[in-house]
């Protein structure tokens, strides 16, 4: 039986035509990336241009990968293409077995030249890069000398899902986060002091102090999302421990932009005190009894990490507990 299946698939190979065992033809990635390029450039010209091929080559292409899918993926005049529902679905899946190939690929190619690998770290808009953070991801880099670290931002409340699917490896967040997921493992790092963040050109800038109850009738630039946790939603309750819901301001974010309209004088928002480092110059900061100003940062990790983000993650801990301690 088994030599019977191997001798098939020789067989398939040898014809140029090599199937799966459930006997469809395995797209080749050569297709996956000509479709992707059509649909980003909106042409088979420009595609065809950019791939460095005939324009006849590349449409032939895709009318083999519409007969191996069996569907329409796209439809095209003489001017522009459009996807087809069956189309739009094939692209975003494409588009991220492409991602997924391409960094499979940068990982082995670390590893073959000696590195350990990458830890991708997340981050919320509202965790900002402290030098202390700054200085314990150099000390960690230093203990291990063949991890790179690759950072971005993620939302709080959508980083632990990033991490079960293994698109990221550990996150800084905002706590709390609604959504629970039983392969992550949420531990608080720090506490850190909120603060009220208002335009310089708002009367509430000449203070140096006041409390969420004062702040009753303004107008609040970011306010919390139903379906997620994070600042905003913290940041709501402490307002209904007040007794009020914060006012929506006319303009609204959830992300460091924030900053910008608090500049603009379009509303306030109650921030960490880290924020103060990447605000514009128009943003005044006005402090909170301690009461009022707590707020925690948490590292979320898998429940199940492979052998090197395991070790990060414990150093990682270990460094910012005592860095906490130092400080």
């Amino acid at each position: 039986m088994h030599c019977s299946a191997n001798a098939g698939a020789r067989a398939n190979i040898k014809s140029g035509s090599l199937r799966s065992r459930k006997g469809i033809r395995l797209i080749s990635i050569r297709q996956f990336r000509y479709f992707v390029e059509v649909v980003d450039a909106g042409s088979y010209s420009r595609a065809a241009e950019k791939l460095y091929i005939a324009q006849s080559a590349l449409s032939r292409q895709i009318k083999e990968l519409e007969g191996e899918v069996q569907a329409l993926l796209l439809t095209r005049d003489a001017r522009h293409i459009e996807l087809t529902p069956a189309g739009q679905v094939f692209y975003e899946r494409a588009k991220r077995i492409l991602d997924d190939i391409e960094e499979t690929v940068r990982q082995t190619r670390h590893v073959g030249q000696g590195a350990q690998g990458i830890i991708r770290l997340l981050h919320s808009s509202s965790v900002t890069l402290t030098p202390a953070i700054g200085a314990v991801l150099n000390r960690l880099l230093a203990q291990f000398p063949g991890v790179s670290v690759d950072v971005s931002k993620g939302s709080s409340e959508n980083q632990a899902a990033d991490i079960e699917e293994g698109r990221a490896d550990l996150g800084l967040v905002r706590l709390p986060t609604l959504r629970k997921h039983a392969n992550i493992v949420v531990r608080e790092l720090f506490a850190e002091k909120l603060v009220v963040a208002v335009s310089a050109a708002s009367p509430l800038a000449a203070l140096e102090r006041t409390t969420i109850a004062a702040l009753r009738d303004e107008a609040f630039v970011s306010i919390p999302h139903k379906d997620r946790g994070g600042l905003s939603y913290l940041v709501a309750g402490l307002c209904l421990a007040q007794g009020f819901f914060p006012k929506a301001a006319r303009a609204l974010s959830r992300k460091t932009s924030q900053l910008n309209l608090i500049e603009a004088n379009m509303g306030i928002a109650i921030v960490p005190d880290s924020m103060r480092l990447v605000a514009p110059p128009g943003v005044r900061f006005i402090a909170l009894p301690d009461e009022e100003s707590h707020s925690v940062v948490g590292l979320i990790s898998p429940r199940a990490a492979s052998g090197m983000v395991a070790a990060f993650t414990e150093a990682f801990v270990r460094e910012m507990n005592a860095s906490a301690t130092a400080a």
